[in-house]
């Protein structure tokens, strides 16, 4: 080993002894963190050990003579299980109440929860109250562990109602429960619902409970689970837009997969925790960031009447002194657009909670388009027009009034090739095929001499690409048009249905359904003549594969036929409409568009042309073509050298 390896060796050894001093934690994290290992595994140690003694004492107070023979006995082994809780192990279920014009949420004192969650202006697809989840569906509890080693959860325990469901001055109703101790500690559960508000506030207010639980308890661990019902009439298509989502602290919004069962731990401290299905959410934010974020989705069967199962587990901030209360903010209601976004009003934006982005807008440009030009000229409409068909109509006029200009210039484009084809036909016939470069370097001479671009009939339509792709993931995402009727659909965030079928029927049934949608059928029906109206206005190049290329365009609107029969007919019907208008301009168009007097331009382009002795001005397309032709020709001719 030489003098300078040994010296390149000293010196990486001072830097990581150096880079390891810096960032080495102080006393106070060194110590905050043991608190938190210790805690931890107190109550991991513990978790076994008291389980079967839980288990044994719900056995007993599950169990008639607890009632009724109150021995000594029994009560041994509820101190056992539950400790400085015994008090809160044993009692009576009771409910309470609070209501606005939006929701109805009911409440138990065992667990001190939300009991079921009632949207009142909403129905399920057959006609029935939209409750979000029941007792039996969702479950919330919060472990306790005491210093006398005794860990339990608050799911077990009985909770007792300080007051009366009450309400102030401005129609707020506020519900307080409390988990009570053999001695003076206490926690109270208060839950307030603001008037005409989907958002419920939730505290956790300790008082005393560093007396009984360990020293530097910090935090609390916590769970979260719920089953999600199918609320829509098309279960494939509305479970492809449930999973749960989540957003980091001063982040983005990720989710689990909606396909398939997942599971995610998260390191990261995250702000919220949404269980979504199509068109609603429960929704958990959190003022202090969880931390140590556990995620599982898992899809239930078809015949269960569920969608998936979601749970969390997460550890949230606690004060046992109750200097510091732990509070929440709790969303149930639905997945609508305005009504999430303004909950970001007048937030800075490294506060906001984005909870908009739980709405399928599209990513990109796609969800730019629906949130500045969609979204405002659909809610437009719908103050003065109460019928979402007149609407989505009257948007479907206006999108293709601003895009006119470019459908009339890809029109002239197309009607330019077209009279240039026998032109085009002349070169083919003079020039073999088996020497495409030169063919293609006479067509874009002829094209430049007239002043034609081959690109001009395809801009205008790449134009038109983000407001389709904007409308596809605007319709089935909005929930204005769920159970909104139109002519023969029932509902437009659904598939319209006109003939159905219970049997199975091989590969029809998988990727089709056992149905029919009338407006889907309509679509393919518009679309196969907007296609054979588009082809005969084109000129299509006699080379190979143009037949094939032919029969791909037609093939196109029936295979859309099959992914679009499960899907919202709100948008099969504006993809309809849409159709419908475009014939119209096509017609219109062409009743305008001289094509003798268009050729004759073109003539009189190219004698200008001839006649200028200023070369004319090549844009950067024409450019590149023309550099690729010489490379292919260069190419060719090299071939042609070594044979």
């Amino acid at each position: 080993m030489d003098k300078n390896t040994i010296i390149g060796f000293v010196l990486i050894a001072a830097i990581l002894i150096g880079f390891s001093v810096l960032n080495k934690p102080s006393e106070e994290q060194i110590a905050r963190q043991k608190r938190y290992n210790d805690s931890i595994e107190i109550v991991e140690q513990n978790r076994i050990a008291n389980e079967e003694a839980v288990r044994k004492a719900k056995e007993i107070i599950m169990t008639d003579s607890v009632v009724t023979n109150d021995t000594s006995a029994v009560k041994s082994k509820i101190e056992d299980a539950f400790g400085v809780f015994s008090s809160s192990a044993v009692g009576e279920q009771k409910f309470f109440t609070l209501e606005n014009k939006l929701v109805k949420l009911t409440f138990s004192n065992k667990g001190g929860r939300l009991y079921t969650a009632e949207l009142k202006n909403y129905r399920t697809h057959d006609s029935l109250p939209l409750v979000l989840f029941d007792a039996a569906e969702s479950n919330m509890g919060f472990t306790l562990v005491t210093t006398n080693n005794r860990v339990v959860n608050t799911q077990n325990l009985f909770f007792e109602p300080v007051s009366e469901v009450k309400s102030d001055s401005k129609g707020n109703q506020t519900l307080v429960l409390r988990l009570k101790t053999t001695g003076n500690a206490y926690i109270d559960f208060a839950y307030t619902l603001p008037k005409d508000d989907y958002m419920m506030n939730f505290s956790i207010v300790p008082v005393g409970m560093n007396t009984i639980m360990p020293a530097g308890t910090n935090f609390l661990e916590m769970q979260w689970s719920s089953r999600i019902r199918q609320q829509e009439k098309g279960r494939t298509f509305e479970d492809r837009y449930s999973a749960i989502h989540y957003k980091f602290d001063a982040d983005d919004v990720e989710n689990l997969s909606e396909s398939k069962n997942d599971a995610k731990k998260l390191t990261n401290k995250v702000k919220w925790i949404a269980f979504k299905d199509q068109f609603f959410s429960s929704i958990i934010i959190a003022d202090e960031p969880f931390a140590s974020t556990s995620l599982e989705s898992v899809i239930e069967k078809e015949e269960s009447g569920y969608l998936k199962s979601y749970k969390s587990e997460m550890t949230v901030a606690f004060d046992p002194s109750g200097k510091e209360t732990t509070n929440f903010r709790i969303f149930l209601g639905p997945n609508k657009y305005k009504t999430l976004s303004d909950y970001d009003k007048g937030i800075a934006s490294d506060k906001k909670l984005n909870l908009h982005s739980l709405i399928p807008l599209g990513w990109g440009i796609f969800g730019w388009v629906n949130r500045f030009a969609i979204i405002p000229m659909f809610n437009l409409f719908s103050t003065f027009l109460s019928s979402f068909g007149i609407i989505i109509l009257l948007m479907t006029i206006v999108i293709k009034l601003v895009l006119y200009p470019f459908t009339y210039k890809s029109y002239v484009s197309s009607a330019k090739m077209r009279v240039l084809k026998p032109e085009i036909d002349e070169i083919n016939g003079r020039i073999p095929a088996d020497k495409p470069a030169e063919r293609q370097k006479a067509t874009m001479e002829l094209y430049k001499k007239v002043g034609v671009s081959p690109m001009s009939g395809c801009l205008p339509t790449l134009f038109q690409m983000p407001i389709l792709f904007a409308m596809f993931s605007f319709f089935p995402a909005s929930i204005e048009l769920r159970q909104e009727s139109f002519l023969w659909a029932t509902d437009l965030s659904a598939y319209d249905a006109i003939v159905s079928w219970n049997a199975t029927i091989p590969l029809i049934s998988t990727y089709f359904g056992n149905h029919i949608s009338l407006f889907t059928l309509l679509m393919t029906i518009t679309t196969l003549i907007s296609t054979k109206l588009n082809m005969a206005n084109t000129a299509t190049p006699d080379q190979p594969g143009a037949g094939m290329m032919k029969w791909m365009m037609y093939l196109m609107p029936v295979m859309f036929m099959f992914m679009f029969n499960s899907y919202a007919s709100g948008l099969s019907y504006y993809y309809f409409v849409s159709t419908l208008i475009s014939i119209a301009q096509t017609y219109a168009i062409r009743a305008t568009v001289d094509e003798k007097k268009l050729l004759a331009q073109l003539h009189a382009k190219r004698a200008s042309n001839a006649n200028s002795k200023t070369p004319a001005k090549k844009g950067g397309f024409m450019e590149r073509i023309e550099k690729m032709q010489r490379e292919q020709q260069k190419a060719l001719q090299d071939r042609n050298k070594k044979k």
